[in-house]
C-alpha cells in the first residue's frame, strides 16, 4: 500500500518564480551598488565601523558572531583583501572551526548613527603570520590569529531595518555622518552615471513609504 503524498502548503513561496512574482524585480540602484572589490566609498564605511557580524558555515551548521573594536579594527590589505583580528574569547571558536572546513564567509558592518550597513562576501583563511599579528596589537597584546578575507562581492544595505528598529535612536541629533551617503556611493561607483543627489533627496520619503 503506497503512502499518500504529503499535503502541500498553498501559501508557501517555494520557487524562484513565486518569489519574484511576490517581490518584483530589483531596482537599478540595488544592482549598481554591488562591486567585486572594496570601492573607496566602501573603504570609508569599513574604517568607520566599530562593529561587524561574521557569518560562517561548516559541518556543524551555520554561525553568526559579533566582532568589535575601535573604528577601523578591520583593516584593508588591498582593495580585494580584508584583515579581521581574532581576539581572545571563550575558545568555542565556532567561526574559526567553520572557516577551516569551509572558507565561505559573510560580513555585516554597522556604524553608529548611520542607517546603511555594509555587506561583504568572500572566502577566508586563518593566519598567524607575525607581520599580520603585529598590525593589531592592543595594550601589548596581539590577536590570537588574523582572518584574511579574499573579497568577492561588496554592497551597502538600505537603512530600512535600522529605521524600523530605531537602533540608533540614542545617537544625538545632528551628529555628523562619518561616511558617504547612499547616493554619493552610487554616483562614485558608476562614475557619475547615477544621479546620486536625486537619489539622496528622494530616499527618506521612499524609505518611509516602504518600511512595512
Amino acid at each position: 500500500m503506497t503512502e499518500a503524498p504529503a499535503p502541500t502548503d498553498p501559501h508557501a513561496i517555494d520557487t524562484l518564480q513565486r518569489l519574484e512574482a511576490l517581490l518584483g524585480q530589483p531596482s537599478d540602484a540595488s544592482l549598481s551598488k554591488e562591486v567585486p572589490y572594496i570601492h573607496p566609498a566602501y573603504r570609508a564605511m569599513i574604517e568607520a565601523a566599530p562593529f561587524a557580524v561574521l557569518a560562517t558555515t561548516g559541518p556543524g551548521g551555520l554561525d553568526a558572531s559579533p566582532r568589535g573594536d575601535p573604528p577601523g579594527f578591520v583593516q584593508l590589505l588591498d582593495d580585494k583583501t580584508l584583515l579581521l583580528p581574532e581576539r581572545r574569547g571563550n575558545n568555542r571558536a565556532d567561526s574559526l572551526r567553520n572557516i577551516v572546513a569551509d572558507p565561505r564567509v559573510a560580513l555585516l558592518f554597522l556604524i553608529p548613527g548611520v542607517g546603511e550597513t555594509l555587506r561583504v562576501n568572500g572566502r577566508a583563511r586563518i593566519s598567524v603570520a607575525p607581520d599580520l599579528l603585529a598590525r593589531f596589537v592592543v595594550n601589548g597584546q596581539p590577536p590570537k590569529c588574523v582572518i584574511v578575507v579574499d573579497v568577492e562581492t561588496v554592497f551597502f544595505q538600505c537603512a530600512r531595518a535600522i529605521q524600523r528598529s530605531r537602533l540608533w535612536s540614542t545617537v544625538p541629533p545632528g551628529t555628523p555622518r562619518p561616511v558617504p551617503t547612499p547616493g554619493a556611493i552610487l554616483a562614485a561607483i558608476t562614475l557619475g552615471q547615477f544621479d546620486g543627489a536625486t537619489y539622496d533627496r528622494d530616499l527618506p520619503a521612499r524609505q518611509q513609504a516602504t518600511l512595512y
